[in-house]
């Protein structure tokens, strides 16, 4: 029990049980029942309106200062419990922000995620599952303590504020996602993190179609509107219920990924560093030099931009990640042929756990992932 609650309950039953002695003290001595009751209110509260009756008798005396000495006492050390209270409430308050501080001026290329209405909560948890650290900024008070007993580290503040983006880490961060229902807010947001930090990639909610263009004037390098992709989705499931069911399994049967397992395929994501023999080489010398073991799907280049089947003479740069696709077992020879990076990937097991699946430096033995 917290000490301060333990202090008013023992504080209390004192001065209950002084009050109900006193009272009894009195009746003994042949008081009426509300004389006596009088006598105990204006002794222990100090009102000094006179005695009730006449206190002649040493012992009736001495009882009278026992009721003044442990009313007084009990009442202050009522008092001193309350005032603890809202003392330590305080001070853990203050360490809590401390903490919260600590934590985020530790992170670093995290996600800044402006909102925590349904679609920031939802972007959180994917955030959580893959081990990505982020920073929630929200104005309500009652969101950000949702997302403190979540554990997660929050901030409370209007993220068009350029101090309170400034306390998430907007200098450091890698991404920042504002996904308010407000598209004038979402403007705004995107405008200031863009102008705190160029290199950022800002991915921005739109309610309205019109409001895309504005967003991307305003810096945003992906717009995502739920309604368009809500009404996406339903087209699909009227136009393509079997193919859409079936890329959207994930109760125990086979997903895609389980399927392209069941045949030794993957899909991978390998960085090329400055001292990789690839460096300077075209898309078409890395899949001749991968004796066609896999295909290049997509190249994005150290500058965010990404270019989907790159065409076979695009030169390779220290720094860009190109995502392949090939045997299973002949990619980790072609990480350590090739000083490559792989990248951190999570993906879903059998029983719906997010899991890590391949992680290694140059040079590094990777086990198989694991669906």
């Amino acid at each position: 029990m917290n000490r301060s609650l333990q202090r008013i309950l023992i504080g209390t039953g004192f001065f209950l049980s002084t009050c109900i002695v006193a009272v009894m003290g009195y009746m003994v001595a042949g008081w009426p029942i509300l004389d006596a009751i009088y006598m105990v209110v204006i002794t222990i509260f100090g009102v000094g309106y006179g005695e009730v009756r006449p206190v002649t008798s040493p012992g009736l005396r001495v009882f009278t200062m026992f009721v003044i000495i442990a009313g007084t006492t009990s009442a202050v050390y009522i008092v001193g419990g309350f005032v603890q209270m809202v003392a330590e409430g305080e001070i853990h308050r203050a360490f809590d922000s401390r903490r919260v501080t600590r934590d985020i001026e530790a992170l670093n290329q995290h996600v800044v995620i402006c909102g925590f209405g349904r679609m920031g909560r939802m972007l959180a948890r994917k955030m959580s599952e893959a081990s990505q650290g982020f920073v929630i900024i929200d104005n309500d008070s009652d969101r950000i303590a949702r997302a403190e007993t979540m554990k997660y580290l929050a901030i409370n503040g209007n993220a068009t504020d350029d101090a309170v983006l400034q306390a998430a880490g907007i200098d450091r961060a890698k991404v920042l996602a504002t996904v308010l229902p407000d598209d004038a807010a979402n403007v705004f947001i995107t405008l200031t993190a863009r102008e705190l930090n160029p290199d950022l990639m800002i991915l921005a909610r739109g309610e309205y179609p019109s409001t895309d263009r504005k967003l991307r004037l305003a810096g945003a390098d992906h717009v995502v509107s739920p309604a368009a992709i809500g009404a996406e989705r339903m087209a699909h499931l009227v136009t393509h219920p079997a193919a859409l069911d079936l890329l959207s399994q994930a109760d125990g049967r086979n997903t895609l990924n389980e399927m392209l397992a069941q045949i030794e395929v993957q899909v991978d994501e390998l960085t090329i560093p400055s001292d990789s023999p690839l460096a300077g080489r075209t898309i078409g010398d890395v899949e001749i030099y991968g004796k066609s073991t896999f295909i290049v799907l997509a190249l994005q280049r150290a500058n965010g931009e990404t270019m989907t089947h790159p065409d076979h003479g695009e030169v390779l740069q220290a720094g860009d990640t190109i995502i392949v696709m090939g045997q299973r077992g002949d990619m980790p020879k072609i990480v350590s042929r090739y000083a490559l990076k792989r990248q951190m990937q999570y993906r879903e097991n059998k029983r719906g756990d997010t899991v890590k699946v391949a992680s290694a430096a140059p040079g590094e033995r990777v086990a198989s992932p694991i669906y």
